[in-house]
């Protein structure tokens, strides 16, 4: 395998052309950053701001 420079070192990294490797890790533009946490990437209706909780019927 050829020496990328994205590799986090382990050099087991297979990094698609989109920047994103096998484990889930995507280049940034300088390092390997893992991805956001799901719960993080967006919240639900029910959390929204100025959203109605649900009824409790």
């Amino acid at each position: 395998m050829e020496d990328d420079e994205r590799c986090c070192g382990t050099g087991t990294c297979l990094i698609n052309a989109d920047g994103y490797c096998w484990c889930g890790q995507k280049w940034n533009g300088s390092v390997m950053c893992a991805p956001a946490a799901m719960g993080d990437a967006a919240t639900t209706p029910a959390e929204a701001p100025g959203a109605e909780p649900p009824d409790p019927a």
